[in-house]
């Protein structure tokens, strides 16, 4: 059970730094909204790395970062960018779910209710990145779309 939380200490720490990069492309498009929401997105990876880290030294085991692949550096449009994050979300919802298939199976006890906060966490995530897909299917890319997206994004930043 160690090594499969380690591998999510990892995946976790990939997906900051996934969401920080992307924040960058955002940012430097002019898209103020997007990447003050994707900077957000990337804090809480990392917060969700710590806990995880922390839980694993809390069980007597040393928590160990693995090896991060560099996350990709362009993306075709908002949207692209955003079913990304998506897709992620799901890749991440889909190791959760197999870490919890795991402890039930081990009788883990400590660990299914450990992870119970990231099975609901995951579905708040893909929740509110299929929100912002919405809108930008809703307004559109085209003309001065992209500003109301990036508005639309960055209003959804200040209400959650």
């Amino acid at each position: 059970m160690v090594n499969k939380l380690n591998a999510q200490i990892s995946l976790e720490n990939f997906s900051s730094n996934l969401y920080l990069q992307m924040s960058a492309w955002a940012e430097i498009k002019g898209l103020d909204g997007s990447a003050a929401f994707l900077r957000k997105q990337a804090k809480e990876e990392l917060d969700h790395m710590h806990r995880l880290f922390k839980y694993v030294y809390e069980t007597g085991a040393l928590p160990a970062i693995g090896e991060t692949k560099a996350p990709p550096t362009e993306f075709k449009s908002i949207s692209d960018l955003f079913q990304q994050v998506l897709d992620h979300e799901k890749l991440v919802t889909g190791k959760i779910n197999k870490l919890m298939d795991s402890a039930l199976k081990e009788n883990d006890h400590s660990s299914v209710d450990f992870l119970q906060w990231y099975v609901s966490e995951q579905h708040e995530e893909e929740h509110t990145i299929q929100q912002v897909l919405d809108k930008i299917r809703i307004i559109g890319e085209s003309g001065s779309g992209v500003y109301f997206i990036d508005r639309a994004i960055g209003e959804m930043l200040r209400k959650h």
